[in-house]
């Protein structure tokens, strides 16, 4: 297993080892002796599994009481995963970290508490899987407007529209997010 750091400190990119043969392949997605080596020792309590075609936009998501570290990858096809650094005491508050996350590379992104997280889809089809350290509550969920000028995330888009849901439309922007946080 590769694991590395990024600029934001404890944001990890996993890349697990993967054994092939001409049946397929196997690995193991999530292992707390071998993920708690790199740090990782969440206590993972849910699994969520979303399916999107291609151009959809979700996020900028995140719950501002009981935030979630999330295990993210996709099974099918491809994402520009993106996850923006809420943490106020954080040398890189208000920063964000952008990764295409594939099947094809099986390669994970460990998201820990205190992030907005969203992906936009660039395959056909995708099925993307995430482990959260804490349920899901809709009453702390907020949305950070995707396309928020102070922070100004590159999505790759080139004068293209993404999907995007209305609730995600409506995020507030940084200034606002900074407020209730």
């Amino acid at each position: 297993m590769n694991v590395q750091t990024t600029f934001i400190k404890d944001l990890k990119v996993i890349f697990p080892d993967v054994f092939k043969d001409k049946r397929g392949f196997f690995f193991e997605s999530w292992n707390i002796k071998k993920y708690s080596q790199f740090g990782i020792t969440e206590n993972f309590v849910q699994d969520n599994h979303s399916k999107s075609s291609k151009g959809i936009l979700r996020g900028l998501h995140l719950q501002t009481k009981n935030s979630q570290a999330k295990l993210v990858r996709v099974v099918n096809g491809a994402v520009l995963d993106v996850v923006v650094d809420l943490r106020k005491t954080s040398k890189t508050f208000g920063n964000y970290f952008s990764i295409k996350l594939s099947s094809e590379e099986n390669n994970q992104l460990f998201i820990p508490q205190g992030f907005a997280h969203g992906f936009l889809t660039l395959t056909e089809e995708v099925d993307f899987l995430y482990k959260t350290s804490d349920y899901y509550y809709p009453e702390y969920e907020e949305t950070l407007i995707w396309n928020d000028k102070e922070i100004n995330i590159d999505w790759g888009l080139n004068n293209l529209h993404p999907i995007i849901s209305d609730k995600d439309l409506n995020g507030k922007s940084f200034e606002q997010i900074k407020k209730i946080i």
